[in-house]
C-alpha cells in the first residue's frame, strides 16, 4: 500500500532500541554508556505499565477495536511481546558481552558470591549481619498464611526450603529485596575503582545464617503492574478525590510482566503463576540481572571517574542577566530565547524568584505539569503569595506518575494563600505559560514565558527544550485570556498569536500544511520541518503526505513513536535524534515562500494532544530569534552522529558517518558562547 501507518507501539519499541544502541556506542563514554541500559529499562517499565496495561484492560473489556495500523489490541499485545523479547536479548548482549568487560578493563569490577575473596568474604558477612539481615523479613506461604500483595517494580526473593519432617513436600517463601539500600554493594578491594556484589546475590549467598537452613533454591524476581486506570474527571470538585482513589488502585494493579532470571527454578515458577495469576505472555526471562537501572542510579556517578563521564559545560547566561541586570528591564530591550540546557534554565527561576520580591508585581499566574521534588519554581510562588501578590496556579494532577507529587505541591501553595486549580474537568492541563502583571509608569505591563517543556528545573539539565520571554502586548493580552479561559471564568477565549488546542491547534496546523500545499501546486518554494517526540495522529498524517505528494519537501525530526510512513515518497525524511540529552522541544517551520513562519508549542502530533489536551502554540516573530532557531534545527538535519533514518519498513539505520563528523547536541553545546539570546 502506497498509505501504510505504523503501529505505535511497535514504532515506539524501535525507539527504545535507538536509545539501548548508545549503550553498545564506543563514541559514548563508559558511564554514559551504562546510563543507556538503564534508561532502555525504566523506558520498558513505563511502557509496560501504561501502554500494555492499557491494552490489557481493552482486551478484558472485549475490544476488538484496530488502531492506526489496522491492528487489534490482542495482534499488538502478541507482536509487542516478541519485539520485547528481541531487544531484552540485545540488552543483555550489550551488558553481558561488552558493557561489563568494558567496566572491568576500566577497574569497575561485579563479582558474584562465588568469587569473593576471603577478605571481600569476610567484609560481605559482616554488612549482611549489621546492615541487611535486620531489614529482612521471610514470609512462609501455606494454607493458614496466604500470598501477600507485592509491590510493583521491586526485587522480592523466591525461595524452597527444606521440611523440618522427611518425606514431607518444600516450603514456600518469599522475601522482598530491601529497597532502601543500594542495590550495588561496594568491597573491599586492592586494586581498580570499585568493585562491588548485587544486593540480591548478597542475601541468597547469607540467606540460610537467617532462615537457619540452606534453601533448596533462591532466586530474585520482578513485577510490573497496569498503572493505567479510568478515572471520572468530569467533575473538578472530585477530581483529587478521584486521584487519591486512584493512586491506592494502582497497589492492586493486574500484573502486566514478571521478570525472571534465565535459570528461574520451574518449580518456583509454578508457584508464582498460580499465586500471582499472571499470563504466559506476561513472563520475561532475563539472561542477567534483573533490573539493571543501577547503572544511572549509582554506577554513573561514581567518584574519581569524571573521565568516564560526559566533559561538563556550562550553559550560557545572557551577558546582561549574568552582570545583574533586573529582569524586566532586561526583557523590555527585546525578547529573550532560550535552547535548554544550552542556554541556563536559572533565567527562567530568577524571572519567578523577581517577580516574587518585586513590590512592583501585583499578581502572577502560571501553569505547572511536572516539577522537581524541590522546585524552586513552587518555592519562589510561594514567597510571591507570602509577599501579597495575587498567585494563580493551575496545577496539573493527572500527570502521570507525578499525581502525588502534585497534590501535595497544591496543599503547599493553598497553605502559602495561592490560588490553586487542580486541572480542567475533561482535559489535561499540558500548556507551559507564565504571566506576570506588573505595575510601570502608572498602568499594567505583562511578561509572559512560553516553553515547549516543564517547570522543571532537574529535567531542564537533561533534555532539550525551547522558550521565550517577552512582553510583547498581544502575547500579554492573550496570556490573560488564556488564563480565564482555564480558571473557567470564561467558555471560549479568542486568541490572536497564541494557538491553543483543543479548539484550534489543529486547525492552525493543517492550514499552515495546507497554504504549503498550495504553493507547491502554484510553482512557489515550499517546504515543512517538523521537530516533535511522538508523530501518532492520522488526519496529521494523511495531510503531510498530501503535501508530500503534492511536492512539498518535509523533514520529520521525531525522537520516539511515528506512524508515518516515507515507504514510496521521496519527499518524506523521517529522522530520530538518540544522545546526551533528551530532545524534547517541539517546533513547526513552514518556508512561506522562503519567509519562514515557526512556531514552538507544548503540543506533540498526537491525537491526545491536539484533541484531548489544553495545549499552546505560540509563533516566533523575532528575525533574530527565527535565524537561531533555524541554525539550532539545522544542526540537526546534518547530523550524522546521534541521528537514525527511519526505512520504508519503518526501521531505523543510523545516518552515514561521513566526514565531517555532525553531533547536533555538541555543535549547540560549542555554540552556546556565541548563541543569540535576544533582540
Amino acid at each position: 500500500m502506497k498509505k501504510k501507518y505504523f503501529n505505535r507501539e511497535l514504532s515506539w519499541i524501535r525507539f527504545n532500541g535507538r536509545c539501548l544502541e548508545e549503550a553498545a556506542n564506543p563514541d559514548n563514554p563508559l558511564l554514559e554508556r551504562g546510563k543507556f541500559i538503564s534508561i532502555c529499562e525504566s523506558n520498558l517499565d513505563e511502557f509496560f505499565m501504561v501502554r500494555v496495561g492499557s491494552l490489557e484492560r481493552e482486551i478484558t473489556t472485549g475490544s476488538d477495536k484496530t488502531d492506526i495500523s489496522g491492528m487489534t489490541p490482542y495482534e499488538q499485545l502478541s507482536q509487542i511481546g516478541l519485539d520485547v523479547r528481541q531487544q531484552i536479548v540485545r540488552q543483555y548482549q550489550i551488558l553481558n558481552e561488552m558493557y561489563l568487560p568494558d567496566l572491568k578493563q576500566a577497574g569497575i569490577v561485579f563479582l558474584r558470591f562465588q568469587d569473593l575473596n576471603e577478605e571481600q568474604l569476610s567484609f560481605a558477612r559482616d554488612y549482611f549481619d549489621k546492615e541487611v539481615a535486620p531489614l529482612l523479613t521471610p514470609y512462609a506461604i501455606d494454607p493458614r498464611r496466604p500470598f501477600p500483595l507485592l509491590a510493583p517494580k521491586c526485587l522480592h526473593l523466591a525461595m524452597l526450603l527444606p521440611q523440618k519432617s522427611a518425606g514431607a513436600s518444600l516450603r514456600f517463601s518469599l522475601m522482598p529485596v530491601p529497597k532502601n539500600l543500594k542495590r550495588c554493594v561496594a568491597l573491599p578491594a586492592k586494586e581498580g575503582r570499585g568493585t562491588f556484589i548485587l544486593l540480591e546475590d548478597l542475601i541468597v549467598g547469607f540467606v540460610d545464617k537467617m532462615l537457619g537452613v540452606r534453601p533448596v533454591c533462591a532466586q530474585p524476581f520482578r513485577l510490573t503492574r497496569n498503572q493505567d486506570f479510568y478515572y471520572n474527571d468530569s467533575n473538578a470538585d472530585t477530581l483529587i478525590t478521584e486521584m487519591q482513589k486512584n493512586l491506592k488502585k494502582r497497589k492492586f494493579g493486574q500484573i502486566v510482566r514478571l521478570e525472571i532470571p534465565d535459570s528461574f527454578d520451574n518449580r518456583l515458577l509454578l508457584l508464582l503463576k498460580k499465586y500471582l495469576g499472571v499470563a504466559n505472555r506476561a513472563i520475561f526471562r532475563i539472561p542477567g540481572p534483573l533490573d539493571p537501572t543501577y547503572f544511572m542510579k549509582q554506577i554513573s556517578s561514581l567518584e574519581g571517574c569524571d573521565d568516564l563521564r560526559f566533559p561538563a559545560f556550562k550553559p550560557h547566561m545572557d551577558e546582561k542577566l549574568a552582570g545583574g541586570m533586573n529582569i524586566f528591564d532586561r526583557i523590555r530591550e527585546g525578547n529573550l530565547f532560550f535552547h535548554h540546557p544550552y542556554d541556563s534554565f536559572d533565567a527562567i527561576v530568577r524571572f519567578l524568584e523577581t517577580a516574587a520580591q518585586d513590590e512592583d508585581v501585583l499578581a502572577i499566574k502560571q501553569t505547572l505539569y511536572r516539577v522537581s521534588g524541590k522546585s524552586p519554581i513552587v518555592g519562589a510562588l510561594v514567597r510571591a503569595a507570602q509577599n501579597g501578590k495575587q498567585v494563580t496556579v493551575l496545577v496539573e494532577i493527572r500527570a502521570r506518575f507525578d499525581e502525588e507529587n502534585n497534590i501535595n505541591w497544591c496543599d503547599s501553595l493553598e497553605k502559602a494563600g495561592c490560588h490553586v486549580i487542580y486541572g480542567v474537568p475533561n482535559y489535561k492541563c499540558h500548556s507551559k505559560i507564565t504571566l506576570v502583571l506588573r505595575r510601570e509608569n502608572g498602568s499594567l505591563h505583562r511578561y509572559v514565558h512560553l516553553g515547549t517543556g516543564n517547570y522543571n528545573d532537574a529535567t531542564a539539565s537533561m533534555y532539550t527544550d525551547m522558550g521565550l520571554l517577552t512582553d510583547d502586548e498581544v502575547i500579554g493580552e492573550d496570556a490573560g485570556a488564556f488564563f480565564n479561559m482555564v480558571t473557567g471564568y470564561t467558555e471560549n477565549s479568542s486568541l490572536t498569536k497564541l494557538v491553543a488546542s483543543p479548539d484550534d491547534l489543529r486547525d492552525k496546523l493543517t492550514d499552515l500544511i495546507d497554504q504549503e500545499i498550495k504553493n507547491a501546486e502554484e510553482g512557489k518554494v515550499s517546504g515543512i520541518t517538523i521537530k516533535c517526540n511522538g508523530c501518532t495522529d492520522k488526519k496529521i498524517i494523511n495531510r503531510l503526505y498530501k503535501a508530500a505528494d503534492s511536492g512539498v519537501p518535509i523533514t520529520m525530526i521525531v525522537r520516539g513513536p511515528c506512524c508515518l510512513s516515507v515507504k514510496g515518497r521521496e519527499n518524506i525524511q523521517v529522522r530520530s535524534i538518540v544522545g546526551r540529552f533528551l530532545e524534547h522541544a517541539r517546533c513547526y517551520l513552514f518556508c512561506n515562500e522562503g519567509d519562514p513562519i515557526i512556531y514552538l508549542s507544548s503540543a506533540d502530533l498526537m491525537t491526545r494532544n491536539l484533541d484531548k489536551r489544553i495545549e499552546l502554540m505560540f509563533p516566533i516573530e523575532n528575525e533574530a530569534i527565527r535565524q537561531r532557531i533555524q541554525r539550532d534545527i539545522l544542526f540537526e538535519i546534518q547530523d550524522n552522529a546521534k541521528a537514525w533514518i527511519m526505512q520504508e519498513d519503518g526501521s531505523y539505520l543510523r545516518a552515514e558517518k561521513t566526514e565531517p563528523v555532525r553531533n547536533a547536541q555538541e555543535s549547540n553545546i560549542f555554540a552556546v558562547d556565541n548563541s543569540y539570546m535576544g533582540e
